[in-house]
């Protein structure tokens, strides 16, 4: 068996709570493990990742160990989820990657408004 998927989130993030709960909602709940930043104790980060970076933008840790982040942690999860996979493979491709990392750096700007401080 591998290892599940780990998804790092923002969980006092409104927009970034909401998403989660609906990835969640779609799938069998050993596929991922989803991490509240907020409520993780540092050792559930793993090798590479601070709770400041993992506040910073959405990162997934993939079953080998590999870190994702931005796009392709999105990428990462829509490639595991039944009706989306697609879409995440669709993701790998560099041109349609690097405009949809263009698009959420600008998420990032307006979520910032979002969070409470």
């Amino acid at each position: 068996m591998t290892a599940p998927i780990k998804v790092y989130y923002d969980g006092g993030c409104p927009i970034c709570s909401c998403e989660v709960d609906m990835y969640r909602a779609r799938l069998d709940a050993d596929a991922f493990q989803w991490v509240d930043i907020h409520l993780a104790e540092l050792g559930d980060l793993g090798p590479g990742l601070s709770r400041d970076l993992a506040l910073e933008r959405m990162h997934v840790r993939l079953g080998d160990g590999t870190l994702l982040s931005g796009a392709a942690a999105f990428g990462a999860i829509w490639r595991h989820l039944p009706g989306m996979r697609w879409l995440g493979r669709s993701l790998l491709l560099p041109p349609i990657l690097a405009i949809a990392e263009f698009a959420y750096r600008g998420f990032l700007v307006v979520r910032k408004f979002w969070r409470p401080e």
